[in-house]
């Protein structure tokens, strides 16, 4: 289950993500979006949990609540569109025949 953490401090890290959600189950990934010059995070990230369960058990009891001095918003993650079709298919490169 993919996770979307928002309203992050600009202190958290990864582990900070992986430490907080591996309290309710196996975390397969946690990510902070960083801008691509500065490095410097953008304030969201994402944390992928192996069971679909436990996610839905972190986002029930992390919504809303504070980490190091921020409310966070805490949900589904919602699938990435393509531009190209404005559509939630994978994204995949183009072939030709």
């Amino acid at each position: 289950m993919n996770i979307y953490i928002g309203n992050l401090s600009y202190r958290a890290s990864e582990e900070d993500l992986q430490a907080t959600f591996g309290e309710f189950g196996e975390v397969s990934r946690a990510t902070i979006a960083r801008d691509s010059f500065t490095g410097r995070s953008k304030g969201f990230g994402f944390v992928e949990m192996v069971d679909e369960k436990a996610g839905q058990s972190a986002i029930e009891a992390l919504n809303g609540t504070d980490m190091q001095g921020r409310q966070v918003l805490v949900q589904p993650a919602k699938p990435r569109l393509d531009e190209r079709t404005n559509s939630a298919e994978a994204r995949r490169p183009r072939t030709t025949h």
